[in-house]
């Protein structure tokens, strides 16, 4: 099944730019890209060990949760949050955003959470290429926006996300994550309280190699394992276009 073999070359890819690179392949987790990808082929991934996934829409969310819900695994949300969807994600099983990049959404995430009496692990978003297509906090506001969010105790703090540049330039996206492992060094030279350092989530199906060399520990793979979509998937990545 192309999917299985798809898979297994992405297992082999990260676990060659782990020993390139000096690392042990445990420390890399791969996180399955879903965004448009039918619940019936989560779960050929899935039952190949695969148990993390990260969806882009509330909407596919709700869309999939009744055709996975006995299907075990863990849901990071990874694309841009509306507060007004934040109830949504908390009912249909996300259990860690990736996406945090504004203040606002962190307090409206706290207040519900209160409410429900929950806790939820999150990372900042920061925007390494500085590309106004692309959300997350700008790289110099970044440890500030760490220190405001560790206030909220529903809320923990795991780490950084980036989505790199598209480009071909390989100096030019290695920039972008060797700018995300710089600001993590200095946020865990902080000590702050509530705040764990330990991932970095950056790398996807045609960079994972240099994200892997700089440090990354979460790498998000969709097309390379389930396929070409309609559009690329800096179209895909660009939460400011209309998504069809």
């Amino acid at each position: 099944m192309e999917i299985l073999a798809n898979l297994h070359d992405i297992e082999e890819r990260i676990r060659k730019a782990c020993l390139a690179a000096n690392r042990r392949p445990s420390e890399v987790k791969l996180l399955l890209a879903t965004k448009t990808v039918t619940a019936e082929n989560i779960k050929i991934a899935i039952s190949a060990g695969q148990t993390l996934i990260g969806e882009n829409k509330v909407q596919e969310i709700k869309e999939k949760y009744e055709a996975l819900i006995t299907t075990p695994h863990q849901k990071h949300y990874i694309g841009h949050l509306q507060t007004n969807k934040i109830k949504d994600i908390l009912k249909y099983g996300v259990t860690c955003v990736q996406s945090l990049d504004r203040l606002d959404l962190a307090e409206k995430l706290h207040q519900r959470l209160l409410q429900e009496n929950k806790t939820l692990e999150v990372f900042i978003q920061v925007n390494t290429s500085g590309e106004e297509s692309k959300f997350g906090i700008a790289p110099d506001k970044a440890i500030e926006l760490v220190q405001q969010v560790a206030a909220f105790t529903t809320l923990k703090i795991k780490g950084l996300m980036t989505i790199g540049l598209f480009s071909a330039d390989n100096d030019a996206v290695r920039n972008c994550f060797r700018l995300l492992k710089n600001i993590q060094q200095q946020i865990i030279a902080l000590h702050m309280d509530n705040v764990d350092m330990h991932e970095l989530s950056m790398g996807m199906s045609g960079d994972l190699e240099t994200a892997i060399e700089e440090g990354a520990t979460i790498v998000r793979v969709g097309t390379a394992i389930f396929g070409k979509r309609i559009y690329p998937d800096s179209y895909y990545w660009n939460e400011t276009k209309p998504v069809l």
